[in-house]
């Protein structure tokens, strides 16, 4: 889970139940003074430029890649995703800027082109050892991947995190901080662990930053698409309805929430509550006990084994996951994952 960063609004578990937003306290409102704004230009989504805007990775490692960079990227990228499988995999993540010398996250950057570039990191041989042992041997084989042949680029698409303004709760209109976009790739990935970069075109040209590794299936144990869904307790909804009517089923923390995202898209989930009134039950799952970080997480979210949040579940009349989404997600995405889950 990640540390939790002091945000504003949201203190609560909310229900959003089938034909009826139930919320315990939830901070809501009406304000049209978010800069998460669907009319606003900053924060639209936008398609991924196209590939040939970004140096080819043809015949070259994921080294030689980064030296077709003008310079290291001055913005500041944090990935929202920490669970991988073999296949197709969303890879979101936000851009910022670097506040001052502090090296924290400043303000968001909602109109960045960006690519993801990545290779394999080199297997470590059974028994192999370091002078500082084993541990010593993983960041070796990590530095070794900028040696391997680079895969890419995958331009970064750009998705809006907006709302209408009825759907706006005040950790998103007062959070100067909070999300307007999240940024959004396809990678292909087979087994083991891969080393990723990225590509920003800035002021300057062209930057380059490595990202943390990719470890593909650390988490095997969350439940994906096919898997029969972990039968948890919540105070209304989904025992009730798990296995008989469809659910959307959101783990988020908008005041303990480290990233930006938490806020925008649990206001993605109310709005969609809304537009699909009484097809499918949508139920917010708070992350830790008593909304307190130092209780601990819920038992539902060591039920579901979540190492990290946002995620989104959804799930059909059987009782089968329909789909699984780990980080921001906005209403477009959100609305495809409802219409499917409905239509199952």
């Amino acid at each position: 889970m990640r540390r939790p960063r002091p945000a504003l609004g949201l203190v609560c578990l909310c229900l959003l139940a089938s034909g009826s937003l139930l919320v315990a306290g939830c901070g809501g409102g009406d304000s049209t003074t978010s800069h998460v704004n669907p009319d606003a230009e900053s924060g639209k989504s936008r398609p991924a430029p196209p590939k040939s805007a970004f140096p080819s990775a043809k015949g070259k490692t994921l080294k030689e890649v980064s030296e077709e960079a003008a310079r290291h990227a001055e913005l500041m990228v944090e990935p929202e995703a920490q669970v991988f499988y073999p296949g197709a995999n969303r890879y979101p993540f936000t851009i910022a800027e670097k506040l001052g010398s502090t090296g924290k996250a400043g303000a968001e950057v909602p109109d960045a082109e960006a690519a993801i570039y990545y290779a394999k990191v080199p297997t470590i041989k059974p028994g192999a050892k370091s002078k500082s042992g084993n541990k010593g041997m993983v960041p070796k084989a990590q530095a070794q991947a900028l040696e391997q042949p680079a895969i890419g680029p995958f331009p970064a698409r750009i998705e809006s995190l907006a709302t209408e303004p009825p759907f706006q709760s005040t950790t998103t209109t007062e959070d100067p901080y909070v999300a307007s976009v999240i940024y959004s790739t396809q990678l292909n990935l087979g087994d083991g662990e891969y080393r990723p970069g990225i590509m920003i075109k800035e002021k300057g040209g062209m930057g380059w930053k490595l990202l943390p590794s990719i470890k593909v299936d650390e988490y095997a144990k969350i439940p994906r698409p096919g898997d029969k869904a972990p039968l948890i307790e919540t105070p209304v909804t989904y025992k009730k309805a798990l296995g008989k009517e469809p659910i959307l089923l959101l783990f988020a923390t908008p005041q303990f929430c480290q990233s930006r995202v938490c806020g925008p898209v649990v206001d993605v989930a109310q709005q969609a509550q809304h537009e699909f009134e009484g097809k499918a039950n949508f139920i917010h799952m708070e992350i830790y006990n008593e909304n307190d970080p130092s209780q601990g997480v819920r038992p539902q979210v060591r039920q579901f084994h979540l190492p990290s949040e946002p995620w989104l579940f959804a799930m059909n009349r059987e009782g089968v996951v329909s789909a699984a989404i780990e980080g921001a997600f906005g209403t477009k995405l959100m609305d495809k994952t409802v219409e499917k889950v409905v239509g199952e």
